[in-house]
């Protein structure tokens, strides 16, 4: 399958994780990459033969538009953008700070569009481009105790697909990865603040410790970062991208369970969780 060579690409979410590996896999095809991040010093330890560092802070409208243009003055072009940044939300909804919650989207959803809108004038002009973002599979999945990281990949989807659709026109491809557990740090900072629901003040305390447990899923036998970034790199630059990638440890086995009847899948997913157990402490 032939494949597309010295693009100019720019990676949202680069200072760690899959962000960061995908930084490097993307240089060690000889694609010109310019890795961000909101703190321009945890790009420091990142080199490349062709890799460039800006600050991005992708919750901020006039951060995006100044890196765009930077990377566009320095490159004269962007082919290919990779909305990356994300975490993970961990909580019960119904005592999910509204705040948390809005910043949860903001970041996972809002800042994906923003940098897209802000590409796509370079894009058109050019009638030429990819949009790669990063989703999960549990934006297919409903999983209890990470509503909001659901809902926040399940919009990425969503917006995904629409995308893909109205920027065709234009030349424009859009591809949606869909990782499954893939190593990174994001486990570690879903677990920050879950001491709320052990709390005499929370409904959820008799199974706060499967809300902690959730906060890890993603890191359980997790498929190595730079694999995953290998292979993902290699399928959006074909000369003609999939539509959706899925990759990382289990991630056929989620998007099968998502098939399942709802009832089914409720019940698998509220006896995993511990919801069963609440649910029959509560009616005792």
């Amino acid at each position: 399958m032939p494949r597309l060579s010295d693009l100019v690409v720019l990676v949202t979410g680069c200072s760690s994780g899959i962000g960061r590996a995908l930084v490097r896999a993307f240089d060690d095809n000889g694609h010109r990459t310019f890795a961000t991040a909101r703190h321009l010093e945890s790009l420091d330890s990142l080199s490349g033969a062709r890799i460039e560092r800006l600050r991005l802070d992708v919750t901020d409208v006039a951060s995006i538009q100044t890196a765009v243009a930077s990377a566009v003055e320095r490159a004269g072009r962007i082919d290919m953008i990779v909305n990356n940044a994300g975490y993970i939300l961990a909580g019960p909804l119904a005592e999910l700070p509204l705040d948390e919650f809005k910043r949860q989207l903001d970041t996972n959803v809002t800042s994906a569009l923003a940098l897209t809108q802000a590409v796509f004038p370079h894009m058109a002009r050019a009638q030429s481009g990819r949009i790669v973002n990063i989703g999960s599979v549990v934006g297919l999945l409903p999983t209890p105790f990470a509503g909001a990281y659901c809902a926040s990949k399940s919009a990425l989807h969503m917006l995904s697909d629409v995308l893909r659709m109205e920027l065709a026109p234009f030349g424009i491809a859009v591809v949606l990865a869909e990782p499954a557990a893939v190593r990174s740090n994001i486990a570690a900072n879903a677990a920050r603040g879950l001491e709320r629901y052990a709390s005499e003040n929370s409904h959820y305390r008799a199974v706060h410790s499967h809300i902690v447990a959730r906060a890890g899923t993603s890191q359980e036998d997790p498929m190595d970062a730079d694999s995953f970034a290998s292979q993902l790199v290699q399928a959006v630059t074909r000369a003609t991208p999939p539509r959706v990638v899925r990759l990382g440890n289990g991630a056929r086995t989620y998007a099968a369970l998502a098939q399942l009847p709802r009832v089914a899948l409720d019940n698998i997913l509220s006896r995993k969780f511990g919801l069963d157990q609440l649910r029959r402490e509560k009616e005792d």
